[in-house]
């Protein structure tokens, strides 16, 4: 049985928060670890060109995301870290599917019914006001991302599984007319991954500005997570934790046992002071050491780049070797 190769994007947009960390982060970092998959993971920072239009913010995001991946354990040496923007052979096949994609596939993207659903709502006497062709052209940028790296296993949220539906379309149509040179990916439902709620209530993300970054100082920590919104019930009074939002981050980086040592502490009045206390103190602890290392890198950007530009070197062994098969099969070579 061949390898399977497993493929995830993180787009470079804001700074890294819990939720990403719990989310997304956390289990991508163990998979890399995983001898039977070979591994690609890459900055999607042409993708975040379509909302962030400012050079030194993108340079940033993408400086921050990168550091806390590795900060978190990423395992360069077994799987492939990378910038998308450091594989030119991805645009290029990017152009190679578009030119066999059929508009009316697009027109159905979510992202794009969405923003067109918004403008007839507010009702603009252009429905397509504000869109851009990165908008609308997302999902067949996301396929190249895919398909350049024969990716067999995409693990994504339930939001994105349109997108995979769609990548394989295109890989479908693009083999009908030059021969089966693409592979199909199959779709990963994340089911387990964790949600979590931000500060709020609702689910922690940026548009909603209600995050709690993952890489504060410890007194900045304390002070966000003192912000969490609660209820008006008093200490002594029995507390449900399901659907808190303490309860839930905690849940998040707590083992079984301090779970349950939580749980009984609403069941006896636990006053929200002293619980997100307790929280502060967990996640404080979780993420001690791999602050050290994220500051550390962040002081020496150079090894953080050279780190990338190695991951680059080995994504490229695949990428040139399957976009000149690729360009051959189309008559450009």
């Amino acid at each position: 049985m061949s390898k399977q190769t497993w493929l995830t994007g993180i787009t470079t947009s804001g700074t890294p928060h819990l939720g990403n960390y719990v989310g997304a982060i956390r289990p991508a970092v163990e998979a890399s670890r995983n001898p039977d998959r070979e591994g690609f993971y890459f900055l999607a920072d042409y993708h975040a060109m379509i909302k962030n239009q400012d050079p030194a913010l993108l340079r940033q995001s993408r400086q921050e995301i990168a550091t806390a991946w590795l900060a978190l354990g990423m395992d360069t040496d077994h799987a492939t870290f990378y910038r998308q923007s450091d594989i030119p052979e991805i645009m290029e096949l990017t152009w190679m599917l578009t030119c066999l994609t059929a508009k009316g596939l697009m027109n159905r993207a979510h992202a794009y019914k969405a923003v067109v659903q918004d403008n007839i709502d507010g009702d603009a006497a252009d429905a397509d006001k504000g869109i851009t062709m990165g908008l609308f052209s997302y999902p067949v940028l996301m396929s190249a991302d895919i398909l350049m790296f024969k990716a067999t296993h995409v693990p994504v949220g339930r939001d994105q599984i349109q997108h995979i539906e769609m990548a394989r379309d295109i890989a479908q149509r693009f083999n009908h007319h030059y021969g089966e040179l693409l592979v199909l990916p199959q779709v990963v439902v994340e089911e387990r991954a964790s949600v979590l709620s931000g500060l709020d209530g609702r689910k922690m993300s940026k548009s909603y500005g209600n995050t709690i970054p993952l890489f504060e100082t410890s007194r900045k920590l304390r002070k966000s997570i003192m912000k969490i919104k609660t209820n008006s019930q008093e200490p002594g009074e029995s507390k449900d934790p399901e659907g808190n939002t303490v309860f839930d981050i905690y849940r998040a980086f707590a083992n079984d046992e301090q779970t349950q040592q939580l749980r009984d502490a609403y069941a006896a009045g636990i006053g929200w002071g002293d619980a997100k206390q307790q929280l502060f103190e967990l996640v404080d602890a979780v993420l001690s050491e791999p602050r050290e290392r994220y500051d550390e890198l962040m002081a020496d950007p150079g090894q953080v780049d050279m780190i990338l530009k190695r991951g680059a070197e080995k994504a490229r062994e695949h990428s040139r070797a399957n976009l000149a098969e690729l360009r051959r099969a189309v008559g450009v070579a």
